[in-house]
Order: C-alpha cells, then sequence, then structure tokens
C-alpha cells in the first residue's frame, strides 16, 4: 500500500521484528543454563511485491513493505548431533568399564598383607616350618589354619566377582528399563514435532527434547538416531528398529551390538571381563586343591596312617568352595614313612612344593591390572575427545551471554528506529490532516 498510511505499516513491522528479536534473545539468555537448550535465532525476510505478479498488476511501492519474521533457526548443525552421539556412546562404554574393573581391582587387594598371593605364601611357609619341626603339634595346627586362610581369600575374591556380576546383571535390566521408557517419550515427541510443523507451530522445544532423548539413548545403546523428513528421528540399535516415527520395539541385551554404550559395556563386563578373572580363580583352586591332596594323599600323618585329602572343592565352583577337611593336626601327612609316633618330615617338602599355584595367580592378577589400566587409558583419551566434540558443538548451539546482549542491543536501537519513523509519520499526517488549508 502507497502513501504515508503504509509506511505506518513498514514502521510497524519493523517494530515488532525487533520486539521478537529482544523477545528470543531474553528466551537464550533465559535459558543458559538449561541442559540440552538450543539458542534461537530469529529469521527475517522482506515484505515486498509478489514474486510471481498477476497480468495488469501495480505495484507502487519503493524498497517494499518492511519485515516479517520468517521464522526460528536452532543453531544447530545436525551433523554435530551425530557425532556427539557416537562419542557419547564410546565415552558411556569405557567409563562404564574402568568403573567396575577398577572397583573389583581395589577388592582384589593385590599387592597387600591381606590378598591370595599373602595367604599362598603363608601357607607354603607353614608347611616349611612343618618340616623343620614335624612334631611340633603347633606346626601343624599353623598348616590347617593358613590352608583355611588360603579358602577364605579365595571365597572372598570369587564372591567379589560374583557380586559385581550381580550389580552389572541388575544395570542392565534397570537400563533395558530406561532405554523402553526413553523410546516411548522419543515417539512421543516425534508425534508432537509432526503435529507441530504441520500447524506452522515453534518446534524448537519439541526438537531440543527429542536430542536429548536421543543422546541418552545412544549413551545406553551406542544405537545412531536419523532425522525424519518432518523433523522427528528414528532411532536405530544394531538390528533394531528401535524407534520408527511414532512406532516402538523391545530391545534386550542381545539386541546390543559390542562396543559402544552402557549396556553393551556390562554385557560385556558378565560375559568377558569379570567371566574370564573368575574362571582364573577357579582354575587356581582347583590346581592347587589336586595338587596339595596328590601330595597329601603320598605321605602318612603323625599316627603312621596314610593321608587322604587335606581340602575339597566343588567342580564348577572351586574358588568359593574350597575348604579343610582335616580336623586334627596330628591327621596331616608329614611323614614320607609309616609307623606310629611318627617324626618323619619327608613328605612335608612335596607339600610345599604343591603349593606352586602363586605364579599362575601372579600372571592373572596383572594380566587383570594390564586390562583395568588400558580400560582407564582409553575411557581418559576418549573424554578429551568427546569434550572438544561437545565443546565444537556448543561453539553453535550453546549461549553465548556477550552475543546476545549484542543482538538484543542492536534489536532495541532498532526498535527505537522504528518508533522513530512512526512518529515522524505522525507529525506528517498531523500536518497533512490538522494543518493543510488552513489560513
Amino acid at each position: 500500500m502507497a502513501g504515508t498510511f503504509g509506511s505506518l505499516g513498514i514502521a510497524l513491522s519493523a517494530m515488532r521484528y525487533s520486539q521478537s528479536v529482544m523477545d528470543v534473545a531474553g528466551n537464550n539468555i533465559a535459558n543458559v543454563g538449561t541442559e540440552g537448550y538450543v539458542r534461537r535465532r530469529v529469521e527475517g525476510a522482506s515484505v515486498g511485491a509478489p514474486v510471481q505478479p498477476a497480468l495488469w498488476s501495480r505495484y507502487d511501492r519503493v524498497g517494499g513493505d518492511g519485515v516479517a519474521v520468517a521464522g526460528l533457526t536452532r543453531m544447530v548443525e545436525e551433523q554435530a548431533n551425530v557425532r556427539s552421539r557416537r562419542e557419547h556412546g564410546s565415552q558411556t562404554f569405557l567409563d562404564t568399564r574402568a568403573t567396575s574393573l577398577s572397583r573389583l581391582e581395589s577388592g582384589i587387594g593385590e599387592p597387600g598383607p591381606d590378598g591370595l598371593a599373602a595367604a599362598l605364601a603363608d601357607l607354603k611357609a607353614s608347611f616349611d616350618d612343618l618340616a623343620n619341626n614335624p612334631g611340633d603339634q603347633a606346626a601343624r595346627q599353623q598348616v590347617l589354619v593358613k590352608a583355611a586362610i588360603v579358602g577364605d581369600a579365595l571365597r572372598g575374591q570369587a564372591g567379589n566377582v560374583l557380586d559385581e556380576m550381580t550389580d552389572q546383571q541388575v544395570a542392565i535390566t534397570e537400563a533395558l528399563s530406561e532405554v523402553e521408557t526413553l523410546a516411548s517419550d522419543l515417539a512421543a515427541t516425534n508425534k508432537a514435532i509432526n503435529t507441530a510443523t504441520l500447524t506452522e507451530v515453534d518446534a524448537s522445544t519439541l526438537m531440543d527434547n527429542r536430542d536429548r532423548i536421543a543422546l541418552r539413548l545412544a549413551e545406553l545403546t551406542g544405537g545412531s538416531a536419523s532425522l525424519r523428513p518432518d523433523g522427528g528421528y528414528d532411532f536405530t540399535v544394531g538390528s533394531v528398529a528401535l524407534v520408527q516415527g511414532q512406532q516402538t520395539a523391545t530391545l534386550t541385551a542381545t539386541d546390543v551390538p559390542p562396543g559402544s554404550g552402557e549396556i553393551a559395556a556390562r554385557t560385556a563386563l558378565v560375559q568377558v571381563d569379570l567371566a574370564a578373572h573368575l574362571d582364573g580363580l577357579n582354575r587356581i583352586a582347583a590346581d592347587l586343591a589336586a595338587a596339595v591332596n596328590t601330595a597329601h594323599r603320598g605321605g602318612h600323618d603323625q599316627d603312621g596312617n596314610p593321608g587322604g585329602d587335606l581340602v575339597a572343592v566343588t567342580a564348577g565352583d572351586e574358588a568359593r568352595t574350597l575348604r579343610v577337611v582335616v580336623s586334627d593336626p596330628r591327621q596331616v601327612a608329614a611323614s614320607s614313612v609309616s609307623g606310629p609316633a611318627n617324626l618323619d618330615a619327608g613328605n612335608a617338602d612335596a607339600l610345599a612344593d604343591a603349593v606352586r599355584v602363586d605364579a599362575d595367580y601372579r600372571r592373572l592378577v596383572s594380566g587383570f591390572g594390564a586390562t583395568v589400566a588400558s580400560t582407564t587409558r582409553l575411557a581418559t583419551n576418549q573424554r578429551v575427545l568427546t569434550d572438544q566434540v561437545d565443546a565444537a558443538r556448543d561453539q553453535g548451539a550453546g549461549v553465548n551471554l556477550d552475543e546476545e546482549m549484542t543482538n538484543m542491543l542492536a534489536a532495541q536501537r532498532g526498535y527505537e528506529a522504528a518508533a522513530r519513523l512512526m512518529r515522524t509519520l505522525d507529525e506528517v499526517l498531523d500536518t497533512l490532516i490538522n494543518r493543510t488549508g488552513i489560513r
């Protein structure tokens, strides 16, 4: 519309646009500490002649009809979201493994006076003491005590491993339950985004929520999200389409591929790391029992009777079940010859030599320690990369208070200029209406 009244429309559009810019900047500032918030920017569009004018149409406006809000832009690139989810999945995988393995390493207590290595050394020393003084009942009693301590040390360490495995199984169940809830939330958010898109309502807040849900799903499962045409997310875990639009699927631990995410880490702990250490302890207990019992059966006790088993284990659960089955110190078969009132100690050396699993145990603990150190180092290195990716994303998506204040001041000045234009036009109209033609 040409003329002075049309200029009022231009001034009004400028004021409305500047007000929108100030509102958005204020909202950005208000959410500077809100987790997952992506800053917005107002996109303006010049209002002018029709792009495709009709035949015989006229457009008399010089310079256009003002400005209009074309929409809001979320200041984040989708590729930055993709990389952030990928790195967070890797970070969670490594952190979960490192935390669990470090906790178990502390429970192993090696090297230390209360560890299994010290208990094995004390058992071997007790056989050496018995060889030096086979008639001493205290020395014989010490053999039984030290053997029981070895059983306690094995049982304690194996119990720690099993407790950790149980904790991980519970955590897997809880994580799968959280995944189910998040998948439902993402499907509902997809529906809301679709509705907002169709009705041309701003969906920025819904998309912030969408991003938060997808990031948490990636941390739990290591899965990937793909952007839908309507602005929602599909989410895939391995070969399972967990979320497709507004539809969800059920996820099990076996569906989660290895290498990324909390569930994969906990599954690997249960099935690989912790299981391997427990198997190693069972082998050590079984080998120790077999060697000691073989040596003990080859000797005679203090009364000249043939020796039997000194310890016993349950097959398949040796570390937790190794126990001393001899209760009378006189029945310790330290002698290599038969006969009553036997003070021979020839078999005590064989019993000491039978305690030879200490080297196997050192290898087991050393290997476990190397795994802990390697996993911790990888988690630390991954943290550097994850922080870099997050910083790069926040460079665009995060709220910068200085930048927002600059935008707000610029919009304020624009608003003041538009108001000044409107005041000038008001004076022009006042002159035209109230003063023109008056004598």
